[in-house]
């Protein structure tokens, strides 16, 4: 070794053991320093992603279409995830981003505009709170029970969407909601590597604004993951299912059998055969002030209000068996509100002949009004000696999966896990209130008549195949305008091609006055059904 080389050597052991000598208050003050950091950062990150908030929303209507009732901390996806998925997606929101509305409107989901002119940033039904510090989105009970119609001999020409602009009904059943597209596209991009932090991170940041460095390990590292995590689990037990049912089609949904797999943890081998086909209409939710006691759902299997308002809210995502999740009091909210919420007036009702109305009127009195009430001039009238009573499958002859699918297992579990006390096990459906009939085609429960028109024709002169998701009134036959279709071909944009010799969609039954009754007097009675 050179002399040169020698005294670094020397040099350099002395600079280390001066290091090694530096006094324990430095060290400790180093080590406070960073130790402090640490806490601060913590303690800024567990700040931020501890708050809880919900939205209130003075307005009784806007509470309904776009306030919690809790179903986000159970289900919800993060609001900055929600943003992002048609950026992640473009093959599949662009058609709605082409014709400039909502994103999510290519499931059905309905935009209102913003002062701006501008789709909203969330679809009616789905609402937004903050669980945890993160902003979660998910549904409530609009999302199933707002819909829209249109009058065909309304509007320009020019518009874009035939017969005018679209009116939005809160109360009547979503016609335009593809439920099973959207849960479908949710399943899949659980294993879809898009998902992951690295394609996610950056199309969160493109369309809802950067995350600090420390906020951006926290998603990467523990938001995202637990966001897969849960879709992959939600996937197991959901797609199997999925795979097994026919299409359910816009404004339709398997009211139990999803409920059963989730939030009651049944595996898919514990349903039935006669059980895993449930599918059915979403219902009006119109003044249910006079509806208390009777037999509610399709089948009639529970005369509680109460109940069935928490069941549904359950169905829609809320886990009612933690007692911070479901917000009764925003639940209540709704169900206060919907006990007076009429429908609008039939627009048909100013287009039939008066004495066509009255000889329809006096048909139906005899044959109908005992089960489903009746249509006054000064609104409807709850009152008929079976009205709201369940008839047995046997005498009405519709199709009776719904009714299967609803098993007095899943009642049991229903109340030892929930609670709920009303439930019971039917051997029919329900004889409903028809108050506003004019928006709530297709008909019978699980939708597989296209219009009041063909509802009274003998089953084997119904409909095979027609199409769904429309929303021009038919002025002509009552209902929604719903053409024939050839399930093998591709459907019109926004529509589904309904086929009802599928398991599920069988159209007989509700025969009554089918082969008894004249052209004319249908005619008559049609006139009288178009007013309520």
């Amino acid at each position: 070794m050179s002399e040169n080389q020698h005294l670094t050597a020397v040099e350099a052991a002395r600079s280390h053991r001066r290091w090694l000598t530096l006094p324990l208050a430095i060290l400790l003050t180093l080590a406070l320093v960073i130790g402090l950091a640490v806490i601060v950062v913590g303690a800024v990150l567990a700040f931020r992603y501890s708050g809880e908030s919900t939205p209130h929303h003075a307005d009784e209507v806007e509470h309904f279409k776009y306030g919690s009732i809790g179903a986000e901390r159970a289900s919800g996806l993060p609001y900055r995830v929600w943003q992002a998925l048609p950026e992640l997606y473009p093959e599949t929101f662009a058609p709605a981003v082409e014709r400039g509305e909502g994103p999510y409107s290519v499931f059905g989901f309905l935009y209102e505009e913003n002062a701006e002119g501008e789709p909203r940033d969330l679809p009616i039904g789905i609402s937004r709170s903050t669980v945890s510090g993160v902003d979660l989105a998910w549904f409530n009970c609009a999302v199933c029970h707002t819909g829209t119609w249109r009058d065909a001999e309304a509007g320009p020409e020019d518009v874009p969407w035939p017969g005018g602009e679209r009116a939005v009904v809160a109360g009547m059943p979503s016609n335009n909601l593809d439920l099973h597209g959207f849960i479908a596209f949710l399943l899949d991009s659980a294993a879809d590597e898009r998902l992951a932090p690295d394609s996610l991170i950056p199309a969160i940041e493109e369309t809802s604004g950067r995350l600090g460095f420390f906020e951006g390990l926290l998603w990467r590292f523990y938001i995202i993951p637990e966001l897969r995590e849960g879709l992959v689990m939600q996937r197991s037990r959901l797609a199997p299912l999925l795979d097994e049912q026919p299409a359910w089609g816009p404004g339709r949904v398997d009211t139990f059998n999803p409920y059963k797999l989730i939030q009651m943890n049944q595996p898919l081998h514990d349903l039935g055969p006669d059980e895993r086909i449930g599918t059915a209409d979403f219902p009006s939710v119109f003044l249910q002030g006079p509806r208390e006691g009777m037999q509610l759902h399709w089948d009639g299997n529970n005369p509680s209000l109460r109940e069935r308002n928490l069941s549904a809210a359950v169905g829609a995502g809320l886990d009612l068996e933690s007692a911070t999740a479901a917000d009764h009091r925003a639940i209540e909210r709704v169900a206060d509100w919907l006990h007076g919420l009429e429908p609008p007036p039939s627009p048909l009702r100013a287009r039939q002949d008066d004495a066509e109305v009255a000889r329809g009127k006096a048909l139906y009195m005899d044959v109908c009004a005992e089960c489903h009430g009746y249509q006054s001039e000064t609104g409807y009238v709850f009152e008929g000696g079976r009205l709201g009573l369940v008839e047995s499958i046997e005498a009405i002859g519709t199709e009776r999966n719904r009714l299967d699918s609803y098993t007095e297992d899943f009642r049991d579990a229903q109340r030892e896990h929930l609670g709920f006390e009303n439930f019971v096990k039917t051997d029919g459906y329900a004889n409903h209130p028809l108050d506003g009939l004019w928006l709530r085609g297709p008909y019978l429960h699980n939708g597989s008549v296209p219009t009041l028109h063909d509802l009274l024709q003998p089953p084997e002169e119904r409909p095979a195949a027609f199409l769904r998701g429309g929303d021009i009134v038919d002025a002509e036959k009552g209902g929604f305008v719903s053409e024939s279709c050839d399930p093998g071909e591709a459907s019109p944009p926004g529509l589904f091609c309904f086929d009802t010799r599928l398991p599920g969609n069988g159209n007989d039954g509700h025969d009554y006055g089918t082969r008894e009754l004249s052209g004319d007097e249908k005619a008559d009675l049609l006139a009288y059904l178009k007013t309520f």
